[in-house]
């Protein structure tokens, strides 16, 4: 059965809000002889671990509307405030979206520490592989968290209590890095290159975010060696034709490296996001339509609409254009019946995601939160590049760096690049932007590359990161220094 369909159905009553992420206490299990008793109590744990990567729609989301891609669009210039001031540059540390970021982030982390810190009760069958999981977990958790905040507290053996948060500082991101890499360096060895069932980390899950982390801390043979196994191993492959890889019908498919399971019938209401269990990003990134036929999508909330430089980048030939951006003008264009409001007229470019889309599919609770539409978090061709840029920036192999970028480029239906040194790494950044626009991927890439001058309103030396939320601080007993310019 798939993973996101298992999230739904079994309901963890374990867990408490995760507005208490700091003490994540089991209801009426106060001690371990209620539970982690029996294998059906880890792997029902490992699920609720699972169940916080559907709240990472934020993360993916916020990717694109702070770099230079996209705009924030929505209804109007105050629809969404939290998402417009990231847009502009001018969030502050009481910027709610950031809070609700590093809650859930920690929230995730506080479920994968609570069957570390019980994880020696008993043993069964599978049990180093169910770790291994919850360990690639709590590093996606962790590695999001260092990508939007940099320096954060670091937990590891198991849950925090209120009391020690009074005293725990913010780790530099250097050893949160250090301990992500241990994390994975030990999960992979106990994962399986495939899962019975899709959504579940696996051993090249886990090298290509280790790959990952070596790159953006520009340790560049480290990257390349462990991207190279997951491109060696043979179990994954460019999709044919790019116009199908995001397609619903075409999830978990030969690309997909890992990626994030949504269910599309049930869960989430504007009261509670963290609830989610539908894909709430497309519901918001949708056009808002208005009339006609307009199958086989459904209408959203027109947030994060590409810009109009990112649409010219691509050449006419280029394939993926099409697939990753819908042209209103020539949607309506060819069906003349369609009608649509601009929405945020002030950020209204005439186009939207395309990747992530709202398709007209069954859903049983409300057509803009609960979308099926899985995130495709880690992709092949995005290994592909990564390990291009690893031996290009390292120096180590400009032959090698060239066939994996025109593997992903004679995908895209273009010639092959010959450049080297300094002008294949700039052939290569701009070939990520075009491969992985709408994926959340860009500011974290322009902020790693230095490539931040093309961002509106981004002030050098502040905007690199996010500012830790202020209550967060105050409830750490203010031990915890912001972030410059905050």
């Amino acid at each position: 059965m798939n993973l996101k369909r298992i999230i739904t159905i079994l309901v963890i009553m374990i867990f408490i809000s995760c507005e208490d992420y700091l003490e994540i206490l089991p209801e009426g299990q106060e001690n371990t002889e209620n539970f982690f008793n029996s294998e059906n109590d880890y792997r029902d744990a490992l699920v609720g671990v699972y169940d916080l990567l559907s709240t990472t729609y934020l993360n993916n989301i916020l990717g694109e509307i702070a770099s230079d891609n996209s705009l924030c669009g929505g209804g109007t210039s105050t629809d969404v405030l939290d998402w417009q001031q990231i847009d502009d540059m001018i969030h502050t540390a009481d910027n709610n979206a950031l809070r609700n970021i590093f809650q859930w982030m920690y929230a995730g982390i506080s479920r994968a520490n609570y069957i570390v810190e019980f994880q020696d009760n008993i043993d069964f069958d599978g049990k180093d592989q169910l770790l291994a999981e919850n360990l690639f977990l709590r590093s996606y958790y962790y590695f999001e968290l260092v990508k939007f905040f940099g320096d954060v507290p670091l937990y590891v053996d198991g849950r925090i209590s209120i009391e020690e948060s009074q005293s725990i500082d913010r780790s530099p991101k250097s050893v949160v890095y250090a301990q992500i890499e241990s994390d994975l360096l030990s999960a992979i060895d106990n994962l399986p290159w495939q899962q019975t069932q899709s959504g579940r980390a696996t051993k090249g899950a886990a090298l290509a975010l280790l790959g990952k982390v070596y790159l953006y801390q520009e340790n560049f043979e480290e990257a390349a060696i462990a991207l190279d196994q997951v491109i060696n191993s043979g179990q994954y492959q460019l999709v044919p034709s790019f116009a199908t890889i995001f397609l619903n019908s075409n999830e978990n498919n030969i690309e997909s490296v890992f990626e994030v399971q949504y269910f599309g019938g049930e869960g989430a209401s504007f009261d509670c996001f963290q609830c989610v269990e539908g894909n709430i990003a497309v519901g918001f990134m949708g056009p808002r339509f208005s009339g006609g036929d307009y199958s086989p999508f459904t209408s959203g909330f027109s947030f994060n609409p590409p810009r109009e430089e990112l649409f010219n980048l691509y050449s006419d030939s280029d394939l993926r254009r099409d697939a990753t951006i819908l042209d209103m003008d020539a949607f309506v264009a060819e069906r003349p019946d369609v009608t649509f409001n601009f929405g945020n007229v002030i950020d209204y470019t005439g186009y939207y995601n395309k990747k992530y889309i709202p398709y007209a599919e069954a859903n049983l609770q409300d057509v803009n939160l609960t979308h099926s539409n899985n995130y495709r978090a880690i992709r092949y061709s995005d290994v592909l590049l990564m390990a291009a840029e690893a031996f290009n920036r390292g120096g180590i192999d400009d032959s090698k760096a060239r066939d994996y970028v025109n593997m992903v480029r004679s995908r895209a239906g273009l010639s092959d690049i010959q450049s080297s040194g300094s002008n294949l790494t700039q052939d290569i950044f701009l070939e990520r932007r075009l491969e992985l626009a709408g994926e959340g991927h860009r500011f974290f890439d322009q902020v790693r590359t230095g490539q931040t001058n093309t961002i509106p309103g981004f002030t050098p030396g502040k905007n690199e990161l996010f500012p830790i939320p202020r209550i967060e601080i105050e409830l750490a007993g203010n031990n915890w220094p912001q972030n410059s310019g905050y």
